[in-house]
């Protein structure tokens, strides 16, 4: 984990992306030297995170993003590449949140699938997930699989240093009043490390439900769910059980959004409405994207933004858009679209 190469490797990785950023320059200045120093670090156990950037974000709801320092996300790289070699092989298939080969598309195809067999789905999701996840249950999902007791010392540092995230009050059979302070919750959105915790977190989750439950299909993307029956009672009953189920991992499903209801009204999903015939963007999706569209013009006519990078974020909405929506559409939207110096068009 902590070679000359394997550092290297989990650097280029991290950069991805970030190559103009002034700290990722200035860390490829002089690569070689921190990247043995960072070998050191770790050999000897004196490596210490370094301090998150916090920022809120208000699409499509408003969360904490948290960014760590650059170096630290070479060690977060280094760390999750030899972690998914031991985890893979036990996750289901039908999990696609930050997995090789996964992503958002192949979920909501594999939703539609799905639609098309089944008249019913159970749309869930976890309340405050990312903020709920209990320290001392991660690492004990981790410790089942793995024995290094160096990677596992580095997995206790990483998630020890765990900025504060917003507070999250549950109490679950056993507690005491004090017992949701007492306990360390929470992780950072924005680690590459977090997002493989949550589905290592998750994955018991996973198993009971296709393996226990047998549902007849199932899907999820982070702590996104859906759970697909042709009897609406048994869906409701499915529901109990993850709820039930949840409770021992210190989690609760969302009251408001865990919801039944027939497929053929159309499934909102990842950004799209998903339907037996057909997908669509949802309708929060593309005004979201007219916001973002709208600051990019007026960032663009002060000169506080190039070309390219223009063109890099339009490109990537449009490879999102061309799964929900027609050629047709698509045209008579961006032909509407314009960016004009000078002044706020």
């Amino acid at each position: 984990m902590i070679s000359f190469p394997s550092l290297f490797r989990a650097a280029r990785r991290a950069r991805k992306g970030k190559r103009l950023r002034p700290d990722v320059a200035l860390f490829e200045y002089h690569l070689e030297q921190n990247l043995w120093k960072l070998h050191d670090e770790l050999l000897t156990r004196q490596y210490l995170p370094g301090d998150y950037h916090t920022f809120l974000i208000h699409e499509p709801k408003q969360r904490q993003i948290s960014a760590a320092p650059y170096r630290d996300r070479v060690v977060h790289h280094a760390l999750t590449a030899v972690l998914e070699e031991i985890f893979e092989p036990t996750f289901i298939d039908d999990s696609y949140a930050c997995r090789p080969g996964k992503g958002t598309h192949a979920a909501v195809s594999r939703a539609q699938i799905f639609s098309r067999r089944f008249q019913y789905v159970l749309k869930a999701d976890i309340r405050k997930f990312f903020p709920s996840i209990d320290h001392q249950i991660l690492v004990q999902q981790i410790e089942r699989r793995v024995k290094d007791p160096n990677v596992l010392w580095l997995v206790r540092r990483i998630v020890d240093a765990s900025n504060e995230q917003e507070p999250v009050l549950n109490w679950f059979p056993g507690d005491d009043l004090l017992s949701p302070t007492e306990r360390r919750r929470g992780l950072p959105i924005g680690n590459q490390t977090s997002q493989f915790f949550a589905n290592a977190y998750l994955n018991p989750l996973d198993h009971f439900i296709c393996e226990s439950l047998r549902s007849g299909g199932y899907v999820r993307y982070a702590d996104d769910m859906l759970v697909f029956e042709s009897d609406k009672r048994r869906l409701s009953e499915v529901r109990e059980q993850i709820r039930e189920f949840l409770g021992g991992f210190r989690l609760k499903l969302h009251p408001q959004k865990s919801e039944i209801f027939p497929v053929r009204t159309g499934i909102p999903f990842l950004g799209y409405r998903v339907f037996p015939d057909r997908k669509r963007l949802s309708r929060s999706n593309i005004l979201r994207f007219r916001r973002r569209i709208r600051k990019l013009q007026i960032a663009w006519s002060a000169g506080q933004v190039s070309l390219p990078e223009i063109q890099r974020k339009m490109v990537s909405w449009l490879a999102h858009a061309r799964h929900g929506a027609s050629s047709v559409w698509l045209e008579t939207f961006f032909a509407n679209i314009s960016f004009r110096k000078g002044d706020d068009h």
